[in-house]
């Protein structure tokens, strides 16, 4: 029997950037990532994790084998749909071996984001994630992950409106990519929303490559460091004519 496991990463990172960061600070910046510092991201995204999770191995791949189909809760005072959906068309298209589409129906959806103003965080993090009144909330935006061996059946991510447009388009950036299977942060990776300390709002060009490195069709949920990194070098070859 095939347990299904709760994963949750909470987004941590400190007031501090809002105040100097702006979405696509880095935009129009080109770097070129040697294979090793590639590999290097993956093994520290894909493996670990961020926050905490619930009877399960961190050091396992997790990723959603069939289409990822999303609903977007729109709770906050602002509409922010229009948003959401070109950032999930964007994921999409930018990552091969990945099917994204927005379904009308939530009984449809396997990937739920709840957008919401900071004083409903805390009451839809309890009703929706964790479905416990009482429970303690943390961070500033996160997103929630049931995986098992034959990979990712539910995501659910809550995504702060209010709080400026850098906020924002960094909790979704960051929550729905984690989502998608790379779970963990790393203070080491100056080009990617997965670290706490990074300014970036967008979908980088080296987060690009991770989730089609994940995506690629050699790498299967489940699967331990030792199966995968070998096959990361000939992998590292494939996906580069794809994200440049």
């Amino acid at each position: 029997m095939r347990r299904a496991v709760i994963l949750l990463s909470a987004c941590l990172f400190g007031l501090v950037l809002t105040a100097s960061a702006t979405p696509g600070a880095a935009r129009g910046t080109s770097y070129t990532f040697s294979t090793e510092e590639l590999i290097d991201g993956f093994m520290k995204t894909v493996f670990g994790l961020e926050y905490r999770s619930w009877s399960w191995q961190p050091y396992l791949v997790k990723k959603y084998v069939g289409p990822v189909r999303f609903y977007v809760h729109n709770h906050a005072r602002r509409n922010r749909k229009p948003i959401v959906y070109r950032f999930i068309g964007d994921v999409g298209r930018s990552v091969r071996g990945l099917a994204t589409t927005v379904v009308a129906d939530p009984a449809e959806a396997n990937f739920h984001i709840y957008v919401v103003d900071r004083d409903q965080y805390r009451d839809v993090v309890r009703r929706y994630i964790y479905k416990d009144p009482d429970a303690d909330v943390p961070g500033r935006c996160l997103v929630r992950v049931v995986s098992d061996s034959r990979g990712i059946s539910q995501s659910a991510a809550v995504i702060v409106s209010d709080e400026g447009d850098f906020l924002f388009r960094r909790c979704l950036v960051e929550e729905l990519l984690q989502g998608l299977g790379p779970m963990n942060d790393d203070p080491a990776l100056a080009h990617s929303v997965f670290n706490d300390r990074s300014r970036h709002s967008r979908f980088t060009a080296f987060d690009k490559y991770i989730l089609n490195m994940l995506y690629h069709s050699r790498i299967r949920p489940g699967m331990r460091p030792k199966q995968v990194e070998p096959l990361l070098p000939a992998i590292v070859r494939e996906v580069r004519p794809l994200v440049n």
